[in-house]
């Protein structure tokens, strides 16, 4: 970028703030993409898991005073932090197994790859690995814990679906979930909604332990309650990255109506050719793709992704005009 010039500054930014922004990064040698954000939803995502923790060390709390021992407290921390170690640790294994992706070369995909490379060498980050799953529900997720560990998959049936523009915004969103680390955030919701909600199903048929010390209305509460509260945060957590990894891939591919239309077609192409909402490692990746891959349903009500409608307006709202238009 040349001194003197300042290109797409942010409505409502200071430009001379905006200005030295882009020249710091440019003494420190970072690209200009990667670090001037326009959202500020980490404090929002921060507070999410600060309720979802107390949700977990509540559940521990009523467990020790129905057995006068502190101990579970501290169990189901340790509970929590390890299932969220290893969920985080083998991110990338646990959502391509269970997509049954397969690696593929630049010659098996040529178009994946030299979009993928482009947007990579253009945010200064390493080239991921690039995946097809063998479904036609059409569909992306990236994973992995880190840019230097990343992997980004494709379904068939999404190549089949968009155009070139429209699968470069898709895998501009995609690799911005790697670069925000995204994958940590979900990963660890996802971890901890699913111990919570195991032990609340613990406590709904055991108990609270000593019966004599615990109050069973407390105990049925929280055994209720625990679990949607869990579910109803993370849903709130993934949705929040979303919009941000939406605008975030819209401003690295400079093309915010690719990914609408891209949006547009997965709405319609999601529910022709959903995946299987009985298979529960399915069910464990779903909060990575870029669009719900179940059909709507009560399911959806408590689904980790915005509505389309919702996303689409915003990136309309970025491009200055509507699609289509």
């Amino acid at each position: 970028m040349r001194p003197g010039r300042i290109r797409n500054t942010p409505a409502g930014l200071n430009v001379e703030v905006y200005g030295l922004t882009i020249l710091m990064q440019a003494q420190c040698g970072l690209p200009e993409r990667t670090l001037v954000h326009h959202h500020y939803n980490g404090l929002k995502t921060a507070a999410l898991f600060g309720v979802l923790f107390a949700v977990l060390l509540g559940i521990g709390a009523l467990l020790s005073s129905g057995t006068g021992s502190p101990a579970y407290i501290w169990i189901f921390l340790l509970i929590g932090l390890a299932t969220t170690a290893y969920s985080y640790w083998n991110s990338d294994k646990l959502a391509i197994r269970a997509m049954r992706a397969v690696p593929v070369t630049e010659a098996q995909a040529p178009e994946m790859y030299r979009i993928v490379r482009e947007l990579s060498a253009k945010a200064g980050q390493p080239m991921p690995r690039l995946y097809v799953s063998p479904t036609m529900a059409p569909n992306a997720f990236a994973t992995g814990r880190n840019p230097q560990h990343a992997a980004v998959c494709c379904t068939q049936g999404i190549l089949a679906l968009l155009n070139e523009r429209e699968l470069r915004g898709v895998l501009g969103h995609e690799l911005m979930h790697v670069y925000n680390r995204d994958i940590l955030t979900s990963s660890v919701a996802a971890a901890i909604a699913g111990v919570i909600t195991s032990l609340g199903q613990f406590l709904l048929f055991f108990g609270g332990g000593d019966r004599r010390n615990s109050n069973p209305l407390a105990t049925i509460a929280m055994a209720l309650l625990a679990p949607l509260a869990a579910s109803l945060i993370q849903m709130a957590i993934g949705r929040t990255r979303e919009y941000d990894a939406d605008e975030d891939g819209a401003r690295l591919t400079d093309d915010p109506l690719a990914l609408a239309s891209a949006l547009r077609k997965l709405e319609s192409g999601t529910q022709r050719a959903p995946l299987p909402d009985t298979d529960q490692k399915l069910a464990n990746a779903a909060h990575l793709m870029i669009a719900n891959p179940f059909r709507s349903g009560v399911r959806g009500l408590l689904a980790t992704h915005p509505p389309m409608a919702d996303r689409i307006q915003r990136l309309e709202r970025m491009a200055g005009r509507a699609l289509g238009s």
